[in-house]
């Protein structure tokens, strides 16, 4: 069997806290943990069948000014012409659903209709109602009703992370072979 592939960013904070607990849950050496960065390519995709990306959402309006661009800045760019056909994807996204409610999880709603339209099986959708804090959520991060993967709030709900995290990989164990 081959190596999951998780790609994540930022490091350092949140998203890498979480990147690492899902590696734990499908077991560290099942998987490979990857940054991504400006030099981040699709072709490193090709290495894996099935993928987890984890991706966050910042209060981008005051975030820029202090930081440059993050991974995923250059790297989604890049993934919107990838195939990802014969590939099993599951997404996780970190944000603020307090402070950031109508931009909560917008990346979400970036990255998984770019898998969709490009070809790939996107698994772990979570119902915007499975979780109460979230039920009234109304950002681009939501699609029909869900988010397209994982939602966490490490800002306001860290209590509830290891549970949600938990719950979400055993939720999509079967599709990634396990």
């Amino acid at each position: 069997m081959k190596k999951i592939g998780l790609f994540y960013a930022p490091a350092k904070g949140s998203t890498e806290k979480v990147a690492k607990r899902v590696a734990a849950e499908f077991g560290k050496e099942n998987v490979e943990l990857v940054l991504v960065n400006d030099q981040s390519s699709p072709e490193q995709l090709a290495a894996y069948d099935h993928l987890i990306f984890g991706i966050s959402t910042v209060g981008r309006d005051s975030w820029d000014s202090n930081y440059g661009k993050i991974g995923w800045d250059h790297f989604l760019p890049k993934l919107a012409t990838y195939s990802f056909a014969g590939k099993t994807v599951a997404i996780f996204g970190l944000g603020n659903h307090i402070m950031y409610e109508d931009n909560f999880l917008d990346a979400l709603g970036m990255l998984g209709p770019i898998v969709i339209k490009n070809g790939g099986k996107l698994v772990g959708a979570i119902k915007t109602n499975h979780y109460e804090e979230y039920e009234n959520i109304e950002s681009n991060g939501v699609i029909n009703g869900e988010f397209p993967g994982l939602p966490i709030d490490e800002d306001n709900l860290p209590d509830k992370t290891d549970e949600r995290v938990q719950e979400w990989v055993k939720s999509i164990k079967h599709a990634f072979g396990f």
